[in-house]
């Protein structure tokens, strides 16, 4: 097992480092994907003014708390930049000319290869200012942090990002029966847009939708609270227990859809 463990780190170490050989070529695109992070950043802040109103609350949610929740959402749209996009979008691709035969016939779990296999470097700025913008409303905030909330805080990011990649994986794979599944994943992505800001300013309505059947909630709510120590026992396990049960659902709704997927050479 170990030695399997070892293997994989070295192929993902490798897949990397020529991604990011190839898309160094292009140092241009940092400065373009660095305008559009701060650009992307200053409407959410000027969106977040209008809900928030003369009071400075949105939906309980005093001003710096609810920027810990812009600033986990931007940590995680760097992420999809930087490895769900890149990867998950190819899936598509591959399905439509064959090239999924090649990645079968590898020495290598073909769910791992297609997950991991690029990385882009243009997403790291929106990853950064994510941090930055966590970093300093935690900075301003009255809450007090722990080292607990920390801990806890990042397991449930790591959920977090773990359920987001399962719903991903889960449309990308659906090109095996249907072709235009890509704009699925783009709806996707600007659907959960609504994780910019606490799921509490939300109708009720909005708040079981973003809560039972796109997990918008688990994404980046409950990360923030366990960060400003409110964070709720219940919600931290449906957190975990969603991450792990779409990791699942993800592997085995994999093995299923190959059994199913009709090569270019058959």
């Amino acid at each position: 097992m170990a030695h399997r463990v070892r293997r994989y780190w070295r192929s993902l170490l490798s897949f990397w480092a020529t991604s990011m050989e190839a898309e160094l070529e292009y140092q241009l695109n940092l400065v373009i994907e660095l305008v559009a992070v701060l650009g992307n950043l200053a409407g959410s802040l000027f969106v977040l003014v209008l809900l928030a109103g003369p009071r400075g609350e949105l939906g309980g949610w005093s001003w710096n708390s609810a920027l810990v929740v812009l600033g986990i959402y931007t940590l995680l749209d760097g992420f999809t930049s930087c490895v769900l996009q890149p990867n998950l979008s190819k899936i598509v691709s591959h399905v439509q000319n064959g090239t999924l035969d090649f990645v079968l016939l590898k020495p290598i779990d073909s769910q791992f290869w297609l997950s991991t296999r690029s990385f882009s470097p243009w997403g790291l700025p929106g990853v950064v200012a994510g941090i930055a913008l966590i970093g300093w409303a935690l900075a301003h905030s009255e809450e007090a942090l722990s080292l607990e909330g920390m801990a806890l805080a990042l397991a449930l990011l790591t959920a977090g990002g773990l359920i987001l990649y399962s719903l991903w994986f889960l449309l990308a794979g659906l090109s095996i029966w249907f072709v235009k599944v890509w704009n699925a994943t783009e709806v996707l992505r600007y659907t959960l847009v609504a994780g910019r800001y606490p799921i509490s300013a939300y109708p009720p309505a909005l708040r079981v939708l973003f809560t039972l059947v796109l997990p918008v909630a688990f994404l980046t709510t409950v990360p923030a609270e366990a960060l400003l120590g409110r964070a709720s026992a219940a919600w931290a396990l449906g957190s975990l227990t969603a991450a792990s049960s779409s990791m699942v659902a993800t592997r085995l709704f994999w093995q299923f859809a190959l059994r199913h997927y009709t090569s270019a050479s058959s």
